[in-house]
């Protein structure tokens, strides 16, 4: 839920101070690549990404970052992005579009959750994605046979 403590104009953008940040973090950084075997061998077998599930239904395949629980996604679908984590795609599209923004896809599901696409005023292209159905559940090969939350 997002908590508004006040509104300010300033400069002709209404800004809007919410009790918490709207974005949680960087879910995943979506990588397109022609084919997800070519992908995998660069990034997996070359670069040492381990492969944490795969969905070819989608076009996509999930790596590890060595440090960080955010994913590598690569994806014969998608352009470059980084996806951002949000508690609900529906409220923060509505935050973005209240504090100036817009939104360019209406929230729709996924597989996990949902995801919105919106702009900030400066143009800028922002993936909000939440996880309001889990996470993949996955075989020991990596491929995906479920979600769960």
């Amino acid at each position: 839920m997002i908590t508004v403590i006040f509104v300010q104009a300033c400069e002709n953008m209404t800004m809007i101070m919410s009790a918490t940040p709207l974005f949680q973090k960087v879910d995943a950084v979506t990588i397109p690549v022609p084919d997800l075997d070519v992908g995998l061998r660069f990034y997996r077998d070359s670069l040492g990404h381990e492969l944490r599930w795969r969905n070819d239904d989608l076009g996509q395949a999930g790596l590890a970052l060595a440090s960080s629980d955010t994913e590598i996604v690569l994806t014969t679908q998608q352009s470059y992005e980084p996806d951002w984590l949000v508690t609900s795609a529906d409220e923060a599209a509505a935050a973005v579009r209240a504090a100036g923004g817009r939104v360019v896809t209406e929230p729709f599901d996924i597989p996990v959750g949902r995801v919105a696409v919106v702009a900030d005023p400066f143009g800028n292209i922002l993936v909000l994605l939440d996880l309001s159905k889990g996470r993949y559940v996955t075989d020991t090969a990596g491929n995906v046979t479920g979600v769960t939350l």
